[in-house]
């Protein structure tokens, strides 16, 4: 068993993480996208399930739901929901109330919004599912979108290469800057990017992931402040719209790495309400204490949270999305996608797919199964970091048996919707590199490589894991984490593994 502890990223890795957002999400009223069916067809009726514990006992409950697009209010269609029957919790050592709703079928492409609210007996006010708002207005957001079952078939075929363009080549005759720090600029380009093409193709990748591209002050960019244009630092627009049309040339799909949740503090709007507490942008954000306090983005104050409920700031990030499909990518992959509601995801579904009817949305969302399965309306698919998790505790780790890894498979395979694509992949630029947590150990990573392809979901294969990179600490040297540990420069010298990287052509070639 390897010595060196292995977490992934997120905040359900320890068991009393894990406690405490049980112990928190039991009272009150419980729905977490709980709909059968979870993506239904033109005209198929919907259940919708709400659990109920606690100290209050309700009136009565009741969805309020629109059909148009617009958000629900009082005033909006509703209908009871009735108590269908209750489940016993070990933990809590009580019951919990479950609730149910039918409502009608609708035609395809129909965005069904809808908010849950209890009658409160007690107080006589209404309390929402699942923030446990009193007002119908700050309540947790709910959608679905009709008969989007289907996925883009090319999508079940990709085998999806993913740059940390920062950290993966700055191109021909270039050598890797050296900056002060890690966190520093290294100097990977777009130019690098295309020069590297036939190196992913004769790989066997058919699909590109790229880290933001946006500008930015960080070497990450997942705090852009210009969503309209490619960061000097990597190259122009035109560059990216190179890289596009040479891709496709060789059958290579581009995906995006695309961060609704926040941004840079940087940014326009956000330095005019800074500015103004009467700009239009005010309410694109959550003030604590207007101007210099807001909520943000786990407490980094240089990335505050959008409020996206606000429909000017959704539909900007809409229309941004739209557009760089209309340029040529192929889809996204959505960053922290557990931070907005599933409410403007499936409105972000809906405004990509009228673009580009077989774009690709995977997200990150670094939840439990349960919540996991609750965004297969709204999205593709998501990042499988469970099945991550046991491939590294099985063959990084060891700390798995082979029988509890297949056990595990099974119930995961069968756990999701049919409909959800879950891709899959043995380390990112937010976990410690596969082979450091296999103590450097490259029979381990060709093992968990060749179980990787073997399964369902599409292979995701971080930029440097074919070619034997590693890194010198852990991430976790610290409680917050030093992510850029694992994002090292490539080393394309002779340190660069040939048989390592043929190892791998010969396995996605299979």
């Amino acid at each position: 068993m390897s010595e060196r502890p292995d977490f992934l990223f997120g905040k359900m890795n320890h068991f009393h993480e894990r406690l405490a957002r049980q112990q928190a999400e039991w009272p009150g009223l419980r729905h977490e996208m709980r709909c059968t069916p979870t993506n239904p067809e033109p005209g198929q009726p919907i259940t919708l399930t709400v659990l109920s514990a606690g100290q209050q006992a309700y009136q009565e409950l009741r969805c309020w739901y629109t059909l148009d697009g617009s958000r629900p209010t009082l005033a909006s269609p509703s209908l009871p929901l009735r108590q269908s029957g209750a489940e016993w919790s070990l933990l809590e050592w009580d019951y919990r109330a479950v609730w149910e709703v039918e409502l009608p079928g609708q035609p395809a492409g129909t965005l069904l919004r809808y908010r849950l609210g209890g009658h409160d007996l007690g107080s006589g006010r209404w309390r929402f599912a699942d923030n446990e708002s009193e007002t119908i207005a700050d309540a947790t957001p709910f959608a679905l979108l009709i008969g989007a079952a289907d996925r883009p078939a090319w999508a079940h075929e990709a085998i999806v290469y993913q740059i940390f363009l920062d950290r993966f080549y700055p191109g021909d005759g270039l050598e890797w800057r050296h900056p002060g720090t890690i966190s520093g600029i290294y100097g990977g380009t777009l130019r690098g990017a295309i020069q590297k093409l036939d190196y992913i193709r004769d790989l066997g990748c058919n699909a590109i992931w790229l880290s933001p591209v946006f500008a930015s002050p960080s070497h990450h960019r997942y705090d852009a402040y210009d969503y309209y244009t490619i960061d000097p630092v990597l190259g122009s627009n035109e560059d990216f719209l190179e890289l596009i049309e040479q891709a496709h040339a060789r059958g290579i799909r581009i995906i995006m790495d695309f961060v609704a949740n926040h941004w840079s503090h940087l940014h326009g709007t956000m330095q005019e309400a800074q500015k103004d507490r009467q700009s239009p942008y005010y309410d694109w954000y959550y003030w604590i204490d207007w101007p210099h306090d807001y909520h943000t983005f786990f407490g980094v104050m240089t990335m505050p949270k959008l409020n996206l409920e606000h429909e000017p700031a959704r539909q900007y990030l809409y229309e941004c999305a739209q557009h760089w499909l209309r340029q040529g990518v192929d889809g996204f992959r959505l960053d922290h996608a557990h931070g907005p509601s599933i409410d403007f995801w499936a409105g972000f579904r809906q405004a990509c797919r009228a673009v580009k009817p077989d774009c690709w949305l995977f997200a990150e969302v670094t939840e439990g199964a349960e919540k996991n399965r609750g965004y297969s309306n709204a999205m593709d698919g998501l990042c499988d970091f469970l099945l991550t998790g046991a491939l590294r505790q099985t063959f990084a780790q060891e700390a798995w048996s082979l029988g509890q890894f297949e056990n595990f498979l099974r119930n995961n395979n069968g756990y999701m919707t049919p409909h959800m694509m879950m891709p899959a992949f043995l380390d990112n630029h937010d976990m410690n590199r596969f082979l450091y947590a296999a103590g450097d150990d490259k029979a381990k990573l060709r093992l968990a490589a060749l179980v990787l392809l073997t399964l369902p979901g599409p292979p995701i294969l971080y930029n440097g894991t074919e070619s034997g990179e590693n890194q010198e600490r852990s991430i976790h040297n610290n409680d917050f984490g030093i992510y850029e540990e694992a994002r090292l420069p490539m080393r394309w010298d002779e340190r660069f593994d040939s048989d390592l990287w043929g190892y791998f052509q010969r396995l996605l070639a299979i």
